[in-house]
């Protein structure tokens, strides 16, 4: 959870930055019949600052993209993992749910091939899911 508060808190100070990089490069235009060396180099400055600010605009887009696939998938896993822990048949706490876009990686120990089945059909029958990858293991009993 803190690295999504790092990423949204990089693209808040971004798309700031680009607001006021373009901000100073519009007071900056003024009517005159012959630059000064002066204002040559400060339209240097602002071109640049202008290719940075566009520079940091396509990495905000970027990055805010990375942010809302990366919710999409924690949204998948917490969708899953309320289904397991509200069934009676499966345990959830032994059942890990890894979300990878939208396949979900079912992963664990489980007691018996009902519960298997069971986690895997709520699994599958989530809204979102595309695909189910079975990493789960069957509890050895010895008697």
């Amino acid at each position: 959870m803190s690295i999504l508060r790092l990423l949204i808190a990089v693209v808040l100070i971004v798309v700031v930055g680009a607001f006021v990089m373009g901000y100073l490069s519009n007071r900056t235009g003024r009517a005159a019949s012959l630059p000064s060396p002066t204002e040559t180099a400060a339209s240097d400055t602002v071109a640049r600052a202008r290719d940075s600010a566009a520079q940091i605009g396509e990495k905000a887009g970027e990055a805010a993209s990375t942010v809302g696939s990366t919710l999409e998938e924690a949204a998948l896993t917490t969708k899953i993992k309320a289904k397991m822990a509200l069934d009676d048949m499966v345990k959830a706490r032994s059942i890990d749910v890894t979300t990878r876009g939208t396949t979900v990686t079912l992963s664990g120990i489980v007691g018996s091939k009902a519960e298997h089945d069971r986690a895997m059909a709520l699994a599958r029958e989530t809204d979102g899911v595309t695909d189910v990858v079975d990493n789960m293991r069957m509890l050895q009993r010895v008697d």
